[in-house]
């Protein structure tokens, strides 16, 4: 079984930074494309950015240029670096496999964007 546990949540001001972790259990992060999703209240699911095995990597229109996906295949973690962030990027932040068949999901971590 796979287990995903993700954390470096919190309370940031807009325009303000923070980087999300991801351990995983059970599996290498390495043998598949991984993807962080986040989920508001009231609003469905969204991926937000994936790596492949390889290491290529694609964003939603919405943090292009502000996030950053990466993987640190020694430790079988995944990151995500978000930057300048808006009020609008307030959910909870999930890492799973990218792709319609995923792994069980964790409990996320909850970002908060307010000033």
């Amino acid at each position: 079984q796979v287990q995903l546990v993700e954390s470096g949540g919190g309370l940031v001001q807009p325009g303000g930074s923070l980087r999300l972790s991801c351990a995983a259990s059970g599996r290498a992060v390495s043998d598949y494309p991984m993807g962080w999703y986040r989920q508001a209240p009231g609003k469905q699911r969204e991926l937000v950015a994936t790596i492949t095995s390889g290491g290529s990597t694609t964003y939603t229109d919405s943090v292009k240029g502000r996030f950053t996906i990466s993987r640190d295949n020694a430790k079988n973690m995944l990151y995500l670096q978000m930057n300048s962030l808006v009020p609008e990027d307030t959910a909870v932040y999930y890492c799973n496999k990218a792709g319609f068949i995923r792994f069980s999901w964790g409990q996320g971590t909850q970002v908060t964007v307010s000033s």
